[in-house]
């Protein structure tokens, strides 16, 4: 019989289970995988790995402390996460000796959200210049409208559902006159 007074190992925790993070959240290339879909995925894996606290700016347990060197740990892992699913030029635009998860994440929002103002005036050009007659088929048209969409709301320009309706309307050719007709009566 066991000795009641061993302490029972530590479980396992769950970021360790994690092997190939680009199986989970797909590269950031800023093109194919936008920067809001990266940060909609990498969010629900840090919160289904229960590490949301090391990309949301909580504060890190004190060096003197015994959680310290788990946390430091943990910290690299998700580190690594980052690193993994960045495009390479992006990779090296961020990549930095001695940093923690928190830095690295805001690096790569930086990227993505300086010059609000200018990226605010390109991503509503497109949109507002967007035709069904650019894309391959409706559907990647309104997955790109979309997309702007995502893209301008995380630069503080909010896109409701009737905007982006407007948007896929003023981009249908003529032989969609009468359907966008009907449903732009059917709009509040």
């Amino acid at each position: 019989m066991g000795d009641k007074s061993d302490p029972k190992p530590e479980p396992l925790h769950p970021v360790y289970t994690i092997t190939n993070i680009q199986h989970k959240v797909r590269t950031l290339d800023g093109t194919e995988v936008s920067y809001p879909t990266w940060v909609k995925l990498f969010k629900l894996h840090a919160i289904g790995y229960d590490v949301l606290n090391h990309i949301d700016g909580s504060l890190a347990p004190k060096k003197t402390s015994t959680e310290y060197s788990s946390w430091k740990k943990i910290d690299a892992v998700i580190l690594q996460w980052i690193y993994g699913t960045l495009k390479h030029d992006l990779l090296l635009r961020v990549l930095e000796d001695e940093s923690i998860t928190y830095e690295a994440w805001e690096r790569v929002k930086n990227l993505f959200l300086n010059n609000k103002g200018s990226r605010t005036a390109t991503l509503q050009h497109e949109l507002t210049n967007l035709t069904l007659s650019a894309m391959p088929d409706l559907e990647a048209y309104c997955q790109r409208i979309r997309e702007l969409s995502d893209q301008l709301t995380t630069v503080d320009c909010l896109i409701n559902n009737t905007q982006r309706i407007i948007y896929l309307f003023r981009g249908l050719p003529r032989e969609y006159d009468t359907a966008a007709s009907i449903l732009n009566s059917s709009l509040p």
